[in-house]
């Protein structure tokens, strides 16, 4: 993200001051899809496309935003419960908002921002948005004393709360604690994590964009979340235990309640259980090296997310059929779902064959081309000037 273009549309916005800079990343994850909100574990890595944002604290209550990737402004006041109506000025307010739930002093502040994380593409720019204003307000106004940990349950909140969509802390929690050149296991349900070392020699990772947005606020998601609720009440009703998640759960109480819950519920209740194994799998290969078996859980991973938890469409199943018939070693979903993304690993040797032929044969089919967006791991929130 270009720096400078956000310092010359603040100075223009706001009579020529300055402010202090500050920039969060999108992420990627390698595996484990839809079980952060279940308890279980996830592996993002924070990425170099992120959110940029300058900020001047103005000495009132009001919050004066520009957003130069929409061109739209806005003002709004930090004691009016209802907030902006648009959703992207709605990140900020809630944000301000839910770091004034925990005691820090918000006041009102100018800014300007940009991202380049693709919009609709499963990459996070919400929570790089998210992450990047707490990440100043903490430092503006609340002296650092806001934990990073925190820092991502405001995003989650502000997610909960000000946009209606019932999302789990992976997105955020990335955001915030990315670091160059490594992966980070997130335990979900503890709260720890782990950082690994992920540099896979004769493999890339890459993206390609299916270019088809998908809008998670609404039922979709918020739906399958709620059959995963459903399944673990039907468990603690048969088996009188006190189960939060599906992470309590074994696979036998899920057979044994499949007659009390809907044939759908348990679907997507097997999904989860299964992803649960395979990030605690992959991480074991991973230590090891062994990227074919990474691969095929990857494989196995977006058969899931398309039959079992019907997140996927017919344009990522085209692609990721796509890499199979390329030998792509491994290939899945990436995201909530509804389009977006696929996650590839490739080799080498294969990575412009696959990246040249999934081009071509989605143009052919669908009459568009998808976007090819390489991946580097990068550093989380911070500030830049």
């Amino acid at each position: 993200m270009d720096i400078e273009e956000v310092r010359s549309r603040f100075a223009k916005h706001f009579n020529g001051s300055k402010g202090q800079v500050y920039a969060s990343p999108g992420r990627i994850n390698l595996i484990g899809e839809h079980t952060d909100y279940n308890g279980g574990f996830v592996f993002p890595g924070a990425v170099e496309q992120g959110m940029v944002a300058e900020v001047k604290p103005n000495g009132t209550r009001t919050i004066r935003a520009y957003s130069i990737d929409l061109k739209d402004y806005d003002e709004f006041d930090l004691d009016d419960e209802k907030g902006p109506k648009a959703s992207h000025f709605r990140y900020i307010f809630g944000v301000a908002r839910e770091m004034m739930k925990l005691g820090v002093e918000v006041g009102g502040f100018d800014t300007a921002f940009a991202g380049d994380v693709p919009l609709g593409a499963g990459m996070s720019s919400s929570a790089a948005l998210e992450s990047c204003f707490a990440f100043a307000l903490n430092d503006l106004f609340g002296q650092n004393k806001v934990s990073k940990m925190d820092l991502a349950k405001v995003g989650q909140a502000t997610e909960h709360i000000y946009l209606g969509l019932n999302c789990g802390i992976m997105d955020q929690f990335a955001s915030v604690h990315g670091k160059a050149g490594q992966l980070m296991r997130l335990d979900c349900r503890s709260g720890e994590f782990e950082y690994f070392p992920f540099n896979p020699k004769g493999y890339k990772l890459v993206l390609v964009n299916s270019c088809v947005k998908h809008e998670l606020v609404g039922s979709p998601y918020n739906d399958r979340r709620k059959s995963c609720e459903n399944v673990v009440a039907a468990i603690n009703k048969k088996f009188g235990t006190k189960a939060e998640t599906l992470r309590d759960c074994t696979w036998e109480q899920i057979e044994a309640v499949k007659g009390d819950c809907s044939e759908v519920d348990i679907r997507r209740a097997n999904f989860v259980m299964g992803e649960k194994d395979r990030v605690l799998a992959v991480c074991e290969a991973l230590e090891k090296g062994d990227y074919e078996t990474v691969g095929q859980k990857m494989y196995e991973t977006h058969t899931g997310l398309s039959k079992d938890y019907e997140v996927s469409c017919e344009e990522l199943d085209f692609l990721n059929d796509v890499a199979k018939a390329c030998g792509v070693t491994g290939s899945r979903i990436m995201g909530g779902g509804f389009g977006g993304c696929t996650i590839n690993l490739v080799k080498d040797k294969l990575y412009d064959k696959f990246t040249q032929t999934a081009v071509e044969k989605f143009e052919q089919k669908y009459g568009k081309k998808p976007v090819i967006i390489p991946v580097v791991i990068g550093d989380g929130a911070r500030k830049l000037a």
